[in-house]
């Protein structure tokens, strides 16, 4: 912890000397008045800032309030303000200042006394004094582990300053107290600095770190937590470099070596050491005692039997606590009970995790299982984890996971497993967590893992839970009956509790009723006990006692992909009203046949989707009504995105070339909820889309995926939407639809540039043209063009671009689409500035920006006004190129474009280098960086270019040098020309 020095606690006045002494009669109410210090010297009565006079009468006001109460004497005010030189009339100028303050401030505000004076503080009234609590607030939930709270604390202390204390108070006293607090403030920022790598926020840190250490390069501390930052976030070299920089440095400026704490850090990196990847200073408890997450789901009361089970891993999970980490496997068929088991036992061990409980299920027995990278993010927000800080790749996320959980105790909960390679990535590996996997495998090549095989119920125990919930009453009298059911379910827990269930709900039948049913009805109990077609009859026992409607319900809605069905979609497939849904979904979810995943949103376990589709096949008359319930749903999505992308593009022509759909779709209110639907219906949207390729729904499920482009361009679904692209372009080109291929080749290469794949791209696009051609759509010619130059001109093939953008701008404008106009406008725009054509380069990206504003574009007119920034950037006019990039970089982060805000950091990098504020550049670099950028590993590269400059010039070199060769390394293996550039850079000549 950076010892940080305390402001002098003066908040009592001394005995004797209390506000009431110090004014005759009644004490006066003390004034709601608030001051500052920690910027301008400001005072407020209540909402109304007060004029505080001259720099003078504000140099008293300030030697006042940092007296916190206290009275000081003419003298001392005198040398306050003058020190050993002050003016003949000193003392009667401090009467006048006073005197004038008196009358600014509230009644009572300034009193005399003996001569002297002092300002009356209510508690909180002084920004100083407010910051000094949360100090002491910070440090104390410090001390007792929590982290989080005292990181909190200490920022809002941070936020308290306003520029430079004292700003413009002249006068010895004031130059003191402003060069401690600036001191102070430096020291609490280093102490939240230290508390951000302590929870893991390395990556975050590093571009605050970078603009502070070219700010103060001198001070070591700064250096050091900037090299631990780099070590954790996989920059070893630039960690490396940094010392080699403040090694140099401290030489040439002082004629000394870094102190110890430096160069012990220095050998740790180098040598790898392990335990620099563990918290410098861990609290007492763990760092997130704030954010514990309770995911399991809720256990089932009338759990039954498997009690040598639940022993043998309740005695595993209780001995995880100095274990690397305990990882127990169930395994068996599908419905034998793995979950139930696994959650029941969970349930049990949790006082031994008391930071939390994981929960996932990971859809092992479907068609798509889930991806452990999307898991993995999931689990690091539950972890507390911010998105910006969340990296794309499985690994990075990995090791972050890995590092998050560091010095907790959580238990994580993996159900329906595929197999071990997807559960290996979401593994604790932390000594004091564990992990129960349940999957139809045995993991044998899980690596550690204790084994369990999980077998049917005993006789007896089946019988108990048949009891347990049809009731002892009706069980007693017909026990052989009982026993009949139990057998005929094949001791099948899933099996059993949809019979015993069924049975609770009706209370006319007996349970012999039941068992001649099973008898009767099913004749397949060799079938029973016959893998998994024992949970075939067991769901058929349920199904058959449905009501017509409900299944309906159960056959029809089993026939969507997605994970699970909002209420809405759901009505959209039955074709009913919300009411009516919601209550035969509720009565499904009653029979166990449906789960209810949240309020709202309905799912199906992966073997009772697949006996619904069974039964849609088998019972569903006409045929054609399975086809036309996924019709509807493709609808439902199509419209909704439709509406969404409506709000957030104004005026833009792709709704219109969208295909037709019957349904009206989902209302928004906003656009928050609007782009909040579109998120978290990301899957179901794609499923959607891949399940909808025949030849009476391609079309529409191309429409499906331009009107969702939002899920490409944040980045948080990109990967998924690509897959779904290529998936409906082979489609297409199998049935031989040249307009839906076309849409779904653009759709793609738009996928493909922003992630980097350039040539990839190219190739879509050039095939796309082509079919736009034959198919005469005007929405593939204009946004193909666009694309094509958009890719031309990022590999430096600036005549190309301009000639696509041309093209594109005369198809835009023969489709009236303006907004696609806008676009290629200010797309043009960046290629004539980089060509050095500034003056008509601001002019298109002004037009560009007045066709967004007619329209009421947010998003897109931030692209705009990125384009102006540059153009005017590249002008030399770099005050007005920030007010543009700023606005743009609030208007991405408002509409969560992660990779358009990262951009728009690395072009305010570039203005900030241009004016020469290469600090402000670094930083900016690093947090294009962490975000991530349009254009993946190559602009990711070019990112390090910039930094790497940025860095050369503030005189870190060597760091400097490691991002070049960091650059040299991505553009070398991509074959882009910007490699050359590196490679002088890193050339001896240049160095020199």
């Amino acid at each position: 912890m950076v010892d940080v020095p305390r402001v002098p606690e003066q908040r009592r006045p001394a005995s004797g000397n209390t506000p009431e002494e110090r004014t005759e009669g009644h004490p006066p109410e003390v004034p709601t008045s608030r001051f500052s210090v920690l910027g301008p010297v400001r005072a407020w009565h209540g909402p109304e800032q007060l004029n505080t006079g001259s720099p003078q009468q504000r140099a008293l006001l300030a030697a006042l309030l940092l007296r916190d109460g206290r009275t000081a004497t003419a003298s001392e005010l005198i040398d306050a303000l003058w020190g050993e030189e002050p003016p003949s009339q000193a003392l009667a100028a401090v009467r006048t200042y006073a005197s004038r303050l008196r009358k600014v401030l509230p009644p009572g505000a300034l009193v005399s006394e003996s001569g002297g004076y002092a300002v009356q503080l209510a508690d909180g009234a002084l920004d100083l004094a407010l910051a000094e609590d949360l100090w002491s607030a910070a440090e104390k939930a410090r001390s007792t582990g929590d982290l989080c709270q005292a990181r909190t604390l200490v920022n809002k202390a941070l936020g308290l300053w306003d520029g430079e204390p004292l700003a413009n108070v002249p006068g010895p006293y004031a130059d003191t107290q402003r060069t401690r607090l600036d001191e102070w403030r430096l020291q609490l920022v280093e102490t939240r600095l230290d508390m951000d790598l302590e929870l893991g926020c390395h990556a975050e840190a590093v571009s605050e770190l970078t603009a502070l250490t070219a700010a103060h390069p001198l001070r070591e501390r700064l250096r050091e937590l900037l090299m631990l930052a780099l070590y954790r976030s996989g920059r070893q070299a630039e960690a490396l470099a940094v010392y080699a920089d403040t090694r140099r440095l401290l030489a040439d400026e002082l004629g000394v070596d870094p102190r110890p704490g430096l160069k012990e850090l220095q050998q740790r990196i180098l040598q790898a050491d392990p335990g620099l990847a563990e918290p410098s200073a861990p609290s007492q408890e763990p760092a997130t005692t704030v954010v514990r997450p309770a995911q399991l789901p809720a256990t089932v009361p009338d759990f039954t039997g498997r009690a040598s089970f639940v022993n043998e891993l309740s005695d595993i999970l209780s001995t995880a606590e100095g274990r690397v980490m305990a990882v127990s496997a169930l395994a068996g068929i599908g419905g034998v009970g793995k979950t139930t088991l696994a959650v029941h036992v969970a349930h049990v061990a949790r006082t031994h995790f008391p930071d939390g409980q994981l929960y996932v299920d990971l859809q092992g027995a479907g068609a798509r299982v889930a991806e452990p990278e999307t898991v993995l993010g999931a689990f690091l927000r539950a972890l507390g984890t911010a998105d910006s800080a969340i990296p794309d790749s499985l690994e990075e996320r990995a090791a972050l996971y890995r590092s998050v959980l560091d010095g907790r105790r959580v238990l994580v909960l993996l159900d329906n497993a595929r197999d071990a390679a997807q559960v290996r990535p979401l593994l604790p590996g932390m000594e004091g967590c564990a992990a129960l996997v349940t999957s139809r495998v045995r993991m044998v090549d899980l690596a550690g893992a204790h084994l369990i095989d999980l077998d049917v119920m005993s006789p007896e125990e089946a019988l108990l839970l048949f009891t347990r919930i049809v009731g002892e009453e009706r069980v007693t009298s017909e026990r052989e009956a009982a026993l009949d059911v139990v057998a005929a379910c094949g001791f099948l827990p899933l099996a059993i509790r949809i019979a015993a269930s069924r049975l609770a709900a009706r209370r006319t039948w007996t349970v012999s009723t039941l068992a001649a049913k099973l008898a009767d009805e099913r004749r397949r109990l060799d079938e029973l006990q016959a893998g998994d077609l024992a949970v075939k009859a067991t769901f058929e026992l349920g199904y058959g006692q449905l009501e017509p409607a409900q299944a309906r319900a159960f056959r029809l809605l089993g026939l969507a992909d997605g994970p699970d069905l909002s209420l809405a979609a759901a009505a959209a497939v039955l074709d009913l009203s919300l009411d009516e849904t919601e209550d035969v979904l509720e009565s499904l979810v009653d029979t166990s046949l449906v789960e209810s995943a949240a309020p709202g949103r309905y799912r199906y376990h992966d073997l009772v989707r697949l006996y619904a589709r069974a039964c849609a096949e088998r019972d569903e008359q006409p045929p054609g009504e399975r086809d036309a319930a996924m019709s509807r749903l493709l609808d439902f999505y199509l419209a909704s995105a439709a509406r969404v992308y409506a709000i957030e593009r104004p005026g833009d022509r792709t709704v219109d070339h969208l295909e037709p759909t019957e349904h009206a779709g989902q209302d928004f209110s906003d656009d928050t909820k609007a782009l909040d639907w579109l998120h978290s219906e990301a899957a179901c949207i794609l499923a959607c889309v891949q399940q909808s390729l025949g030849a009476g729904m391609l079309r529409r499920a191309v429409s499906l995926l331009l009107a969702s482009k939002d899920l490409a361009e944040s980045g948080a679904s990109s990967l998924r939407y690509e897959l779904a692209t290529c998936a409906a372009r082979d489609a297409a080109a199998a049935l031989g639809d040249s307009l839906a291929e076309g849409q779904a080749r653009v759709a793609l290469a738009q996928v493909l540039s922003k992630v980097g794949h350039f040539d990839k791209a190219s190739a879509e696009l050039a095939r796309g043209v082509e079919l736009g051609s034959v198919s005469k759509d005007p929405w593939t010619m204009g946004n193909a063009l666009n694309e094509q130059g958009i890719i031309a001109y990022c590999v430096n093939q600036q005549a190309a671009s301009e000639a696509y953008l041309l093209k594109a701008i005369e198809e835009f404008r023969a489709d009236a689409n303006r907004a696609g106009e806008a676009s290629a406008l200010c797309n043009l725009s960046r290629v004539l500035a980089a060509n050095g054509r500034t003056s008509k380069a601001i002019d298109l990206a002004r037009q560009g920006m007045s066709i967004y504003d007619d329209l009421g574009y947010n998003f897109r007119l931030a692209n705009a006004r990125s384009a102006l920034g540059i153009a005017l950037s590249d002008a030399g006019h770099h005050t007005e190129a920030l007010v543009e990039l700023n606005e743009a970089l609030r208007v991405f982060a408002e509409v969560r474009q992660r990779l358009w805000e990262g951009t728009t950091h690395y072009r305010i990098a570039q203005v900030h280098l241009a004016a020469r504020r290469p600090a402000q550049a670094a930083q900016h670099a690093e947090q294009a960086l962490s975000t991530g950028c349009v254009g993946g590993d190559w602009m990711r590269a070019n990112v390090l270019t910039l930094l790497g400059r940025s860095l050369d010039t503030i005189g870190q070199v060597d760091r400097a040098r490691a991002c070049w060769r960091e650059a040299l390394t991505i553009h070398d293996g991509s074959g882009a020309p910007e490699a050359e550039e590196v490679r002088a850079l890193l050339s001896p000549v240049a160095a020199a």
